[in-house]
């Protein structure tokens, strides 16, 4: 009897009976603690926040913090200083079009007094919450991040195309894309709400 419990239990998404309470999350981190970490604490939270909407450990050092109005004023010399940091991506198109990007989210919150409010008005302000069984099922774009990288390309932006968009969505928590058996779907539904 108490097998046939543990069993409904785990098939509803609740813990695995491993001995070690172990959680069951999307399968994408796989053993990766950096990406479990990520998973588990960061991915598909709604972010309402400019300054972290593209917050990454090396890019924030290299990028000043990721201070939008220092980035935009970056010229030629500080371009070939970051393609000598082998601590982000050497591209030199990358560099330069964060710089360019820079320029275009800085404009965005003098438009709309925010880049959240910019970025959060493609899913209407509130989180699109998906229901998927297995990764699998997971798409790739949306009709909504078409939609948002072509408004981003028009206003400057670069490397904006709808994949690039719709993982910056799920990353920051505009589509809720975790699993329903994963622990974090319900806690990030809940947040998508307040």
């Amino acid at each position: 009897m108490r097998k046939v419990w543990l069993d409904r239990k785990m098939a509803k998404g609740k813990r695995r009976n491993t001995g070690t309470k172990e959680l069951i999350r999307c399968d994408w981190p796989g053993k990766d603690e950096d990406m479990i970490k990520y998973h588990d604490s960061e991915w598909g939270t709604p972010l309402h926040n400019d300054t972290l909407h593209f917050e990454r450990e090396n890019f924030r050092r290299a990028f000043d913090g990721f201070d939008p109005k220092k980035i935009a004023r970056f010229d030629e010399k500080r371009v070939a200083k970051l393609m000598g940091d082998a601590g982000i991506v050497r591209n030199n198109l990358k560099i330069r079009g964060t710089v360019a990007n820079a320029k275009a989210f800085l404009a965005v919150q003098k438009e709309f007094s925010s880049f959240d409010k910019y970025i959060w008005q493609f899913v209407n302000g509130k989180t699109i919450v998906n229901k998927w069984g297995k990764v699998r099922d997971l798409p790739a774009v949306s009709a909504e991040a078409v939609v948002m990288s072509k408004d981003m390309k028009k206003r400057g932006f670069k490397f904006v195309g709808p994949t690039v968009c719709y993982a910056y969505m799920q990353g920051a928590g505009l589509v809720n894309d975790h699993l329903v058996t994963c622990f974090r779907y319900r806690e990030v539904q809940k947040l998508g709400r307040s």
